[in-house]
C-alpha cells in the first residue's frame, strides 16, 4: 500500500496542492490526507469538482479531482467541453468500483468494466496506480509531464491502494447572509444591455467568465478582451469554474455569468460557493426564463425564488436587482466591500440579432487569459 504522506509529498514537489472531489470508500484516505494537509474543496457531485479544479488551473494552480468511477458519469460534460476544448490540465484519480472479479454492490458492476474504456472515449491518458510507493512516484512524474503539456491525466486506483490517513476535526463554518428581495417593478433590459453594464464597470484586475451560449458570444461582441473567457459547453458549471479561479487568484476580482437554464442543471455549486465565500467571487445570474440559445424553451425559473436559495446556501450577500442602475450600484459595492455576492436580474428574453462567434479558439482564450494573469 501507498503512504499517502510520503505521495502526497512527491505531490506537493511537483505543485500540485489545490484538490477537489466528492468522497468515495476507495479513495477515502486520500481524500483525509487532501483535507488535513492541502486546500481542498468538497464538492457536491464530481462535474462540479472536474470545473472548480479547472478554474484553479486557469489561475495557475496545479490541481487534482478525487472521484469514485461511477461518479465519473457525471463529470464527462465539463470533462469533453471544458478539459479538452479548453486544454484545462487537471490530474485525476478514479477509484476502481465494481473490478471485475472483485466482490462489489451490483451497482458498480458495469461501471467497474467500462472504467478504462471510458476514459479511452474521453481520450484522457490514464494508468491504473501502482500499490509500490516507489512506482507510484514514477507513474506521477509521467502524468506530470503530461499536464505540463496542457493535458489531463488520469489513475485508476483499485481496493486497498492507500495506507489508512485519521481525519482531523474539521470546522463546521456557517455564514450570515443578507438577502434584499423584489421591492418594486422590474426595468426587464435585454440580455446584451445588462452585458453592456457589467462590462463598463470592470478593470484591470477583474475577469469576467460567460456561461456557454448567447451570453459569451453577447459579451464578446460587446467587447473581446483579453480578461474575459467565453464559456463552450459545460452547462451549469461556470460559478464552479469562478470558484476555482477566485481561490486560486485571491488578487483578483471574478465575475461569473450565469443563465437561468445553466444554473438550474447544477444548483448543487450554490453551497459549495456559499461554504467557500471568497470575497472576490461575484456571482450575477440574468434570468430570461428560457433557453434562448436554443429557440426559447422556457426554464422553471419562474417557480424558483433564487435570491432566497442563494441566500440559504450561504452566500454573504444575495439581491434581487431590478434596474441597470441597480445593477451598477450594486457592482461596485461589491467592489468596495468585497464580499461573496449574489446578484438576481429578470432580463427580457430574446438576443441581438446577427450575434457572431468568438474567432478564438477555446484554448487560445485560456492562453490570453492566463497571460493577462501575468504567470
Amino acid at each position: 500500500m501507498i503512504s499517502l504522506p510520503e505521495y502526497g509529498a512527491e505531490l506537493k514537489r511537483l505543485g500540485f496542492d489545490f484538490y477537489s472531489g466528492v468522497p468515495c470508500s476507495y479513495l477515502k484516505h486520500f481524500i483525509n490526507y487532501a483535507i488535513n494537509e492541502c486546500e481542498y474543496v468538497a464538492a457536491t457531485n464530481e462535474g462540479e469538482a472536474v470545473a472548480i479544479v479547472a478554474g484553479a488551473a486557469l489561475g495557475q494552480k496545479k490541481s487534482v479531482v478525487l472521484m469514485q468511477n461511477s461518479g465519473l458519469t457525471n463529470a464527462v460534460s465539463p470533462l469533453v467541453s471544458l478539459i479538452q476544448p479548453f486544454q484545462i490540465p487537471i490530474l485525476g484519480f478514479v477509484s476502481l468500483r465494481g473490478e471485475p472479479g472483485v466482490q462489489d454492490e451490483p451497482q458498480h458492476e458495469l461501471m467497474g468494466e467500462i472504467t478504462p474504456h471510458t476514459l479511452d472515449l474521453l481520450k484522457i491518458s490514464w494508468d491504473y496506480l501502482s500499490t509500490n510507493l516507489e512506482e507510484a512516484k514514477q507513474q506521477l512524474h509521467r502524468a506530470n509531464e503530461k499536464v505540463e503539456r496542457n493535458e489531463p491525466y488520469f489513475f485508476i486506483v483499485k481496493k486497498g491502494t492507500f495506507e489508512p490517513v485519521i481525519l482531523q476535526a474539521q470546522d463546521t463554518k456557517v455564514t450570515t447572509s443578507l438577502a434584499s428581495h423584489k421591492s418594486r417593478e422590474d426595468q426587464l433590459p435585454t440580455r446584451y444591455g445588462a452585458l453592456c453594464e457589467i462590462n463598463s464597470l470592470k478593470d484591470d484586475q477583474t475577469l469576467q467568465l460567460a456561461t456557454t451560449g448567447k451570453t459569451g458570444r453577447e459579451l464578446y461582441d460587446i467587447e473581446d478582451a483579453a480578461n474575459n473567457l467565453y464559456m463552450v459547453g459545460s452547462m451549469g458549471c461556470v460559478s464552479s469554474i469562478g470558484l476555482g479561479l477566485a481561490l486560486a487568484r485571491e488578487d483578483k476580482s471574478v465575475i461569473a455569468i450565469d443563465g437561468d437554464g445553466a444554473l438550474l442543471m447544477r444548483l448543487g455549486n450554490l453551497p459549495t460557493n456559499g461554504y467557500c465565500s471568497p470575497p472576490n467571487l461575484l456571482h450575477i445570474l440574468l434570468d430570461n426564463n428560457m433557453h434562448d440559445s436554443t429557440g426559447g424553451q422556457q426554464t422553471v425559473s419562474a417557480n424558483v425564488d433564487f435570491v432566497e436559495v442563494a441566500s440559504a446556501c450561504g452566500y454573504d450577500r444575495a439581491i434581487y436587482v431590478h434596474t441597470l442602475e441597480e445593477l451598477k450600484e450594486h457592482i461596485e459595492s461589491w467592489r468596495q466591500d468585497p464580499k461573496l455576492t449574489f446578484l438576481y436580474m429578470r432580463i427580457a428574453g430574446g438576443s441581438k440579432s446577427s450575434l457572431g462567434r468568438p474567432t478564438l479558439k477555446p484554448y487560445e482564450v485560456k492562453e490570453r487569459l492566463q497571460v493577462f494573469l501575468g504567470d
